[in-house]
This record gives C-alpha cells, structure tokens and sequence, in this order.
C-alpha cells in the first residue's frame, strides 16, 4: 500500500500551518562540537524548501546521537541549526527544549518563511520507548506531520510513529519518498542481471537480507571481513582474520544453497593484525593466509571479477566496504566497487548504495554523484528490503486506491 506524501496535502492544508518534520540530523560530529559530515542535513532541503514554498511553518525533531534519556551538551543540535540555516538560506532558530509548553509558543510564533529546529529529542526518556504521553505532547508542535527521517523509520519511536495517532494528516516527505522508490526497485528488480555486494563486518546483522538476495540476485558478491567467515566456512585457515565464529555454521548453509550465486574472493591483501602496516601488506590466495596474518581487502584478482560482475549488471545494491577502506592502502578494493558502479550507471543500470560505510566510502571515493542512489539509512535499508516495511513507513496516512 502506497503511502501519502506531500503531494496528497492541499494549498489549504499547508498555508500557514505547523509542519512538524521528523527529520534524521543524526550527523558525525567532531571534538570540537562542529558537524563533519553535512550530507543528512543536506538530503532534507529538497522537504523544508518546498514546505516553505508552499508558505508551511517548518518545525524539526531530530535526533542526535545516544544521550541515554537525559540532557547532554554533547549532543545538543545547536550547532546543527546553524549549519541548516547556511544550506537552507532560511532563518532558522534553535529552541533548547523539546515537549514543553514554550516550545509549544515558539512553534506556534514561528513566521512564515523561517524554520524552528528543537532540542534532541532523545533528551526525553519517553523517546525510545515511544511513550504515549510525550507523543501526545510532540502533537501539539504541528499542524500535520512529515516522516522525512528515513534513516529512524526502523525505530519505533515516539517522535516517528507514536506522535501519528495524535496528528493527522501524517504523510511521507522526499527524502522518504525516494529512499522507497529505490528500495521497492531492488525488492522487484525489473531489470537483469541483478548483482548484490556484500562487505563489511558482521553476517550475523544481515542474515534476513542474504536470504531475500539469495533467491532474487542472480550474483552475489562478498568481501570486507564478512568474506573471511565465508571463507572459514568453506575449511579455508584465515590465520589471525576477523571471523565471526558463531556464524560459521550459518555462513555454511548460505555455501550449501542450491543455485551458486555466491562469490567470494580468490585473493587478498594481507598484513599484520592488531595496527595493520599497508606498506608491510602483501597479496595472497585466499588459501594461503599465514598463521600470523590477517585479511584486510580483497586482492587484485577478486576487484576485477567483481567489477566485471557489477559491470554487467543492470540493478545493482551494494552494502558494506570490502575492507578496512579507512585506511590507506586497504580500500583498493572498495574503491574498485565504487567505480564499477559508478561505470555500470553509466551504462543505464540502476545501483544502490545502501547507507552506512558504503555510504561513507562512495563519498569517500569522489562518485556519490555518479550511482543512482545513496541512502541515508543503513539499518532502515536493509530492514525495508528484508521485510518490505518499517514501523514508520506503517504509521503514515495510506494512499486513496
């Protein structure tokens, strides 16, 4: 079921009237308390512009971080305001509570053309638990309501699914709105071959989604240290590698299903465990890792028949690095899938990063630009696409028939 979006409210209903806008502010910040990385803020302008120009109120929830319930000045979007206000070229004005009657009174003071950001919302002990009491207190900030967080829409929260059943109507924003364009596409690729790439860490965090991929990819692709409990799996000694011991068993099964879609690599890029040395690294089988070594990227070998896969493909998803892309000399590999996307979208395939560390490394890469989508959520991507919904996206207004 199709959910409304902004599209579905009238002139009416937006003139002049309170948005409240669950946006995803939930950005790396550095020691200093300046905001690192801008790109959520940024994927909420296409909303809060088109609020503005249909002469909305814009009033912002957000989270930031883990505070644990209580005021942290670390985790205040103080400084964030600002940064939105230099993207948007809006006023934009930072109020320091949250569910209060004043913030009540500066939502409702909020003149047309400007935008008022409020404090954390995980200062509130009711937040995570989705209390009803601070939903019907959230409420009371808006006229309707605009989901445009995709990345918190896995969490039912009471600033994301609780507040609907006091305000309506609740509909879905752009940035929410494209994140399930692109997701129900690689749900129901209409478009073959499909290739799925696979990397970092844990398999233990993706075994719904390589179930979906499984029967519906016709390749898939695995690197970063998920590939070494692949790999262990398969009888292969991987030395002093990161391998997720208790999934070995579950890696296994992955190995013994019919159809043979899985790929791992044939060679890697190893070096000494614990402060890896890039300049001490060498490359070997994937059979031939020393006692006294560690996998750290995919080898030469495995780039290219990587690329090559992805190169023919004509939907693509891609979620996690295919190594320790943080450093220098070990993000060969990730940088190799970067580009074979990037190529492959050149060639009309639809490709998907799915949100997290790929998100992080394509940008690192220069080529967020040059794929079809990045995501903003990676928890909420690979939800979506393991069970085709998220509490959030549920709590929205359905669509007319």
């Amino acid at each position: 079921m199709r959910r409304r979006t902004i599209d579905d409210l009238s002139p009416e209903i937006l003139r002049g009237r309170r948005a409240l806008v669950r946006v995803d502010f939930n950005v790396p910040m550095d020691d200093d308390g300046t905001v690192r990385d801008a790109t959520r803020v940024e994927a909420s302008l296409p909303t809060l512009r088109e609020l503005l120009e249909a002469e909305a109120r814009p009033v912002l929830l957000s989270h930031l971080g883990r505070p644990r319930g209580k005021p942290d000045p670390k985790y205040s979007l103080r400084t964030v305001a600002k940064v939105l206000e230099e993207l948007l070229e809006a006023p934009v004005s930072f109020f320091p509570e949250t569910d209060t009657d004043p913030a009540v009174q500066e939502s409702q003071a909020l003149e047309p053309g400007a935008v008022l950001l409020l404090e954390n919302t995980r200062f509130l002990p009711g937040e995570t638990k989705n209390d009803p009491a601070l939903s019907k207190r959230l409420a009371r900030l808006g006229d309707f309501y605009v989901n445009d967080a995709f990345g918190s829409t896995h969490r039912a929260h009471a600033s994301v699914v609780g507040v609907t059943e006091f305000l309506r109507p609740a509909v879905a924003g752009r940035l929410v709105e494209s994140e399930l364009e692109a997701m129900s596409a690689l749900r129901a690729p209409s478009s073959r071959p499909f290739v799925v790439a696979f990397g970092g860490a844990k398999i233990a965090d993706k075994i719904p989604l390589i179930e979906t991929f499984l029967d519906r990819a016709d390749v898939l692709l695995v690197g970063g240290a998920m590939a070494n409990t692949f790999l262990a799996a398969r009888g292969l000694p991987m030395g002093a590698s990161l391998v997720e011991r208790d999934a070995i068993e579950v890696a296994a099964g992955f190995l013994d299903r019919p159809g043979g879609a899985l790929r791992l690599p044939t060679d890697l890029v190893i070096a000494e465990p614990g402060a890896p040395d890039a300049s001490r690294s060498r490359i070997v089988r994937a059979d031939a890792i020393p006692e006294d070594m560690a996998a750290f990227d995919i080898g030469p070998e495995t780039r290219e028949v990587f690329a090559n896969a992805i190169g023919e493909s004509r939907t693509f998803f891609w979620n996690g690095p295919m190594g320790l892309f943080e450093r220098p000399g070990f993000d060969s590999g990730t940088v190799r899938v970067a580009e074979a996307a990037a190529g492959a979208t050149a060639e009309g395939a639809f490709t998907v990063v799915g949100g997290g560390d790929s998100a992080s490394a394509i940008r690192q890469a220069g080529l967020a630009d040059a794929v079809s989508h990045v995501s903003t959520g990676g928890g909420a991507a690979l939800e979506y696409l393991a069970e085709g919904t998220l509490p959030g996206i549920e709590a929205l207004d359905e669509a007319p028939r």
